[in-house]
């Protein structure tokens, strides 16, 4: 059973450029905190004032090449997953976010182009498996490379401990 659906549909709620710092979501400050009321009150302060309160449920971010390279520290995600963020869809993904945010279940797709196709707030419907986004306002399709069977099973498990968890036969995380 997957905790995430394979195709969803949602806004894109920020689009990131080149070689962004996702640390930069949350301020370096603030990266020890993993209080949900802490990281949501710090959460684009930088960059939107209002995105905490505008975001929704289902909503992407979109970032360019090498998204999220730095060090690998979760708090931002956490903030952005905690304000109903679904999926993070690149072009592509510095390892050590992909990996720790791979690891946390997060849905995460690359596909060449997709910063330069979408505007903020446009409606995209995003099948993470097949790393295919339909962009309705312009009517393009976009796709990238599909993610590894692992990948796969990892996301569908809701993160890597629930993965061990369900093969090892274990109560989910």
């Amino acid at each position: 059973m997957s905790v995430v659906p394979d195709v969803f549909s949602g806004r894109v709620a920020w689009v990131f450029g080149d070689d962004f710092d996702i640390d930069l979501v949350i301020g370096v400050e603030n990266i020890k905190y993993y209080d949900p009321d802490k990281l949501r009150s710090v959460l684009m302060q930088a960059y939107d004032p209002t995105f905490a309160d505008d975001v929704q449920p289902g909503d992407v971010i979109v970032g360019g090449r090498n998204f999220g390279y730095g060090h690998p520290h979760y708090p931002a995600m956490i903030a952005m997953r905690n304000a109903g963020v679904a999926a993070v869809v690149a072009e592509s993904f510095a390892p050590g976010f992909w990996r720790g945010e791979l690891y946390q279940g997060t849905p995460l797709v690359s596909v060449p182009g997709v910063a330069d196709a979408v505007e903020r707030w446009d409606e995209v419907l995003v099948d993470w498996r097949a790393a295919m986004v339909s962009i309705p306002r312009t009517g393009q399709v976009l796709t990238g490379v599909p993610p590894s069977q692992h990948a796969i099973d990892v996301t569908q498990a809701g993160g890597g401990l629930n993965l061990l968890r369900r093969q090892y036969g274990k109560a989910s995380a």
